[in-house]
């Protein structure tokens, strides 16, 4: 019975999109303010129901009720609690399930939320979530059902793909979902303001903090995926260039100029245009990522339908939705004026180039995870674009971007004074040469570009501060003075520098990791040692254990360094019986920012096992960077001025002005 009552709310949930998406526009054409209200209602009780469908799903997972069809093929009655919660999402079916849950949480956050709003815009806009949400409720229900059940049901589950069964998997979905559909916004935002021929730098106000929470949610997800690969998959890379990986780096550089675009648009009135592209192609850019996953034309652990009717039936969507949108841009475009006019050298100037290697890089990624796809359907000829194609094309761009990162802030708008901006950051250019210094005087060996790379880092770090130091005053006025300006700057001024030295710990992490990793990769027996950075592991033995739903082998390490015993490692390999695989558990033991590393490959006839052993040195600065700059997106979200709930306006009958 849960089963279909979760069917038949998910079936309510898409009559009420289709309400929502026809109701409100005719009352914003016959401008009857009863008719715009109902997208309101209906986008609440769409929540409500696809909610109750989703929640029921978990029940059915949490109870084992191998009678559904989704439950016999990703459950196993043995699973721990947590990962029975976990694998609701951990397949195709249930995935999409949580993705129009997501969908219809942020429609009734803009219909709770949105009372700041004109009435005519808050309709188009939630009308325009529901088109997009009608289409994947239609897709779930004709293709993607989580609801089937077995005839004859059997007595267990065939169990959760192993890879899958990790607490990573509780984070990185539904924050990496959070992070695209948010987008989802921005996206109806900009078909809004095409179908109403009205847009300024309100629009702007209005769209910047949807925007900048989709992408903090996009920035912990790609960083929390980033990690459970890292410490899941057993090879201690962090970043493959995967295509699936590669789809969700694609809509975080998009989001990234969409949100420096949206600032010149709230600030100047300009560039209005192209921040209604860069809204259309970030969410284009999410859709394409879910049809990547979900189409079957990959084959990634991150893949997980293989069903060409899936395929076929998103790449429709994807059609009308970008199609359409793109063609509502070319036809309504020419009648937005681009608004306030700058110097090249100035704060939008500098934005504006920001855009242009964002833009640049996220284009590059495209075509090198594109072009294989188009030549294998076109050709039949495979072929592999890899890391060195990234590395080569994406990395040059990001270097004079870094460099302009610091400017952009101590610029005016409009017209700015480059020699300025350039003294106020010598002091950050010297710190950046004297580590320049330290690193070629202290290190030895690796790459020849790896000290400039720490020193720019360091450079966007410092400059970050350089523009605190300036607004607060310090080292010009009384130290008290100083820090009363400092605790009175807005939260977005910190967000902003936050976001930015994010990027250059993140940078630092980067560049240490890959020049300076040691590794010991052979067979040990017990008591073999192996040395490593400095460090000794002895193979003290091998035991076994059984766990809830699998048979794991244990190997215990001592780890000693200069004869002293600095821990113990116990790196494991779990054999899953249901499914027939197996998967290894590393061993991480940290030290500051760096890590020690030890995974275990298969045992040999002899008795010996195979090691994998790493030292990576500062590679937690690799997502610590991230997770400062969403603090930074979190702290500007909290400012006054971008608060989502801002108060609504003194009269309430204002509307957006027509552009001139």
């Amino acid at each position: 019975m849960i089963a279909e009552s979760g069917h038949y709310a998910l079936v309510l949930a898409l009559a009420l999109a289709l309400i929502q998406s026809i109701v409100p526009l005719i009352g914003a054409r016959l401008n009857d303010a009863a008719l715009m209200n109902v997208a309101r209602s209906t986008a609440l009780a769409q929540l409500l129901f696809v909610g109750a469908s989703f929640t029921a799903l978990v029940t059915l997972h949490v109870a084992s009720d191998f009678s559904v069809a989704n439950v016999y093929e990703n459950s196993h009655s043995m699973k721990p609690l947590i990962y029975k919660i976990t694998g609701v999402w951990g397949n195709h079916e249930g995935s999409m399930l949580l993705w129009v849950s997501i969908l219809a949480l942020f429609g009734g956050l803009v219909a709770l939320f949105g009372n700041n709003l004109p009435l005519s815009l808050r309709a188009h806009v939630l009308a325009v979530q529901a088109w997009v949400a009608s289409a994947f409720y239609l897709f779930i229900l004709v293709t993607s059902n989580p609801f089937l059940r077995i005839a004859n049901p059997p007595l267990e589950g065939r169990d959760l793909n192993p890879v899958l069964q990790d607490i990573g998997l509780a984070v990185h979905p539904p924050m990496l979902y959070l992070g695209y559909v948010g987008f989802s916004i921005s996206f109806s935002f900009a078909i809004a303001a095409l179908m109403e021929g009205r847009i300024d730098a309100a629009w702007a106000r209005w769209v910047r903090p949807w925007t900048l929470m989709a992408w903090i949610f996009l920035t912990l997800g790609i960083a929390m995926g980033s990690y459970w690969a890292y410490y899941e998959l057993g090879w201690g890379g962090w970043w493959f260039w995967d295509p699936v990986e590669n789809a969700s780096l694609m809509p975080w550089l998009a989001g990234t100029a969409l949100l420096h675009s949206a600032l010149v648009m709230e600030k100047r009135n300009a560039l209005k245009v192209w921040t209604i592209l860069l809204s259309i192609l970030t969410f284009s850019l999410s859709l394409l990522g879910t049809f990547l996953v979900r189409s079957g034309v990959l084959t990634s652990v991150h893949a997980f339908a293989s069903d060409p009717t899936r395929g076929v039936f998103i790449l429709l969507i994807l059609c009308v939705f970008i199609g359409g949108s793109l063609s509502l841009y070319a036809a309504r475009a020419s009648s937005l004026k681009q608004g306030g006019l700058f110097a090249p050298i100035s704060r939008e100037g500098a934005l504006v180039l920001n855009n242009l290697f964002l833009t640049t890089a996220c284009a590059t990624v495209l075509v090198g995870t594109l072009y294989p796809l188009a030549l294998e359907v076109l050709t039949g000829e495979k072929i592999s674009v890899g890391a060195p194609f990234f590395n080569l094309t994406f990395g040059p761009l990001f270097v004079p971007l870094l460099i302009a990162v610091p400017f952009g802030p101590l610029l005016a708008w409009k017209r700015g004074d480059i020699l300025g901006a350039a003294q106020r950051l010598i002091a950050a250019g010297i710190g950046a040469l004297l580590v320049l210094a330290l690193v070629w005087a202290w290190t030895r060996g690796g790459s020849a570009l790896a000290a400039p790379a720490i020193a720019l880092a360091v450079f966007v770090i410092l400059g970050s501060v350089s523009d605190l130091v300036e607004r607060a005053g310090l080292f010009r006025v009384p130290f008290g003075t100083a820090m009363r300006r400092a605790r009175g700057l807005p939260r977005s001024a910190w967000g902003t520098s936050l976001a930015h030295a994010g990027l250059g710990v993140a940078l630092i992490g980067i560049v240490c990791e890959t020049t300076w990793n040691s590794e010991y990769i052979g067979t040990m027996k017990p008591d073999d040692v192996a040395k490593v950075a400095g460090y000794e592991l002895k193979l003290d033995g091998l035991f076994q254990r059984q766990g809830p739903n699998f048979r794991e082998m244990i190997a215990e390490f001592a780890v000693s360094r200069d004869g002293d015993k600095v821990s113990v490692m116990t790196p494991s390999k779990r054999s899953f019986t249901t499914r027939g695989s197996s998967t290894t558990e590393a061993a991480l033991l940290t030290s500051g920012a760096s890590q020690l590393y030890v995974s275990l490959g298969d045992v040999t006839a002899e008795g010996a096992i195979a090691v994998r052993i790493y030292h990576k040195p500062l590679v937690l600065l690799i997502w610590w960077g991230p997770v400062l700059m969403a603090l930074g997106g979190v702290l500007s979200l909290s400012d006054r001025r971008l608060r989502v709930g801002a108060p609504k306006p003194a009269r309430a009958q204002q509307r957006l002005q027509p552009a001139e």
